[in-house]
């Protein structure tokens, strides 16, 4: 494969010669940063792990140059930045077993620049390979900019291949605004309950993250926990841990659907429940 970026790399932890590595993905994850995948697609990790006829593989999209940093890491340039944290992700798919993890290398503007296809090109590229079954973006309510961009990339790239070439489901999953607030019957709903240690481990990994200022570990594995808790009121916990998703897979079966519309319509919904409680109520 030939991406557009001269520092894109592809990271194969177990050695397998490409395209082999990446062929036997069958579950994808494709994330704007270093450290959004351990955060929001630990459902695949562990449906992967330890598994010799499964495997998960992961594109990150952006270089990781802006982020936050104090500490150790406060003098760090931007391309200090991007070195340790490629390192970091690198570490995350050793530990996690990852069958091939793909560094696109974009600086976030790019990513954000709706009439950039570069990216989209790449991602198409991943996915011709890889004939993943099915893969895990950002969802589409996400607040932070370039989140969103990289799952329009991604539906852009998907819907570019033959229909029978697309992945059978496409999920968007929780970052940076999580999806509590979603319809119960919306929801998709990840246990990410199993190895709890593997969990910690991945996310402990990104050492210039955490002890760059931003505890992503602790809140990651609270908000687990706390969707696990909060998400029936009247039945004991039925997990441990648990990851909240969005279906975008009628994205994917049908391209005339407008992702701004198919993201608003969630948010209607919400509203419509919230004006049903209170019309039974008051």
């Amino acid at each position: 494969m030939q991406f557009h970026k001269t520092n894109s790399e592809i990271y194969v932890p177990d050695g397998t010669a490409l395209p082999e590595a990446l062929a036997r993905t069958t579950r994808l994850g494709i994330s704007a940063h270093q450290d959004d995948i351990e955060i929001m697609a630990m459902e695949g990790i562990l449906a992967c792990f330890q598994k010799p006829d499964q495997w998960f593989s992961c594109v990150i999209v952006t270089d990781g140059a802006g982020s936050a940093r104090e500490g150790d890491y406060a003098h760090y340039t931007d391309a200090d930045m991007m070195r340790v944290r490629r390192i970091e992700q690198k570490k995350a798919a050793m530990v996690g077993e990852y069958g091939a993890c793909v560094f696109l290398d974009y600086p976030s503007r790019e990513i954000k620049d709706g009439s950039n296809r570069r990216p989209a090109e790449d991602l198409r590229q991943v996915l011709e390979t890889a004939r993943p079954e099915i893969v895990y973006t950002h969802n589409l309510c996400d607040k932070h900019d370039t989140h969103v961009a990289v799952a329009l990339r991604a539906v852009e790239a998907i819907r570019s291949l033959p229909l029978e070439q697309r992945p059978a489901r496409l999920l968007g999953c929780e970052v940076w605004r999580d999806l509590d607030w979603l319809p119960d019957a919306k929801k998709v709903v990840f246990d990410a309950g199993a190895h709890e240690n593997l969990s910690a481990a991945l996310l402990g990994v990104f050492d210039s993250q955490i002890a760059g200022g931003k505890r992503y570990d602790l809140a990651t594995l609270g908000r687990r926990r706390a969707n696990a808790t909060y998400f029936q009121s009247h039945a004991v916990d039925q997990a441990q841990a648990i990851i909240f998703g969005m279906d975008l897979t009628p994205l994917v079966t049908d391209t005339s659907i407008d992702p701004l519309e198919f993201a608003v319509s969630h948010i209607r919904e919400f509203e419509q429940e919230v004006r049903g409680r209170f019309g039974r109520l008051r």
